[in-house]
């Protein structure tokens, strides 16, 4: 009697067994949403002080770490057509958090919020500063294949204590472009 009562004992627990690894969820066995895109923009901002727009190159990075919710990155620098009002520059270097809103088809569409530090050369030797800044954008992908996608955003900064210079009014500056390029998943 007890030798049947193991036996059943150790052929329920086999079943369970079976049931409990069988009942996986997909996400998990499949890997979910992480991954790790990284690339370059092109950039046109106007600057809020001298210059009409500055034109630049940049890099990005965007980690999902869910389907809506990850961390982007981007270093920016806008040093060309800076000839026309005597040299200005400005070189970002920000990060910060987005969550995506919609996804449809090929298309994703995503919030972002970044932080960090602007630097910036004046026109005609006005002189240089760095600020801290925050961010607030948008951005869309359009996937082209599984490890490429394009990009297109836009970012208004703040840039609360500029331009800090003597003789001009400390109120602050909004600097606000446009970026287009390219990123490569790199970790999928």
């Amino acid at each position: 009697m007890i030798n049947a009562i193991k036996k059943l004992f150790v052929l329920g627990c086999l079943f369970t067994a079976a049931g409990v690894v069988y009942a996986q969820v997909a996400p998990s066995v499949y890997g979910g949403e992480g991954s790790l895109w990284a690339g370059g923009e092109y950039s046109v901002f106007s600057p809020d002080f001298g210059t009409e727009h500055l034109n630049g190159i940049g890099a990005s990075f965007d980690l999902n770490v869910t389907p809506r919710f990850g961390a982007v990155g981007e270093a920016r620098w806008l040093h060309w057509h800076n000839s026309v009002d005597g040299g200005e520059t400005q070189s970002d270097y920000l990060a910060g958090g987005k969550y995506r809103f919609y996804r449809w088809n090929r298309f994703d569409f995503d919030a972002k919020f970044l932080v960090g530090g602007v630097w910036i050369k004046f026109p005609n030797g006005v002189g240089t500063g760095s600020y801290f800044a925050y961010a607030p954008g948008v951005f869309a992908d359009y996937r082209l294949k599984p490890r490429w996608r394009i990009r297109g955003s836009y970012e208004y900064q703040m840039l609360p204590s500029a331009p800090n210079i003597p003789g001009s009014p400390t109120n602050g500056m909004t600097p606000h472009g446009f970026s287009v390029g390219v990123e490569y998943n790199a970790i999928r």
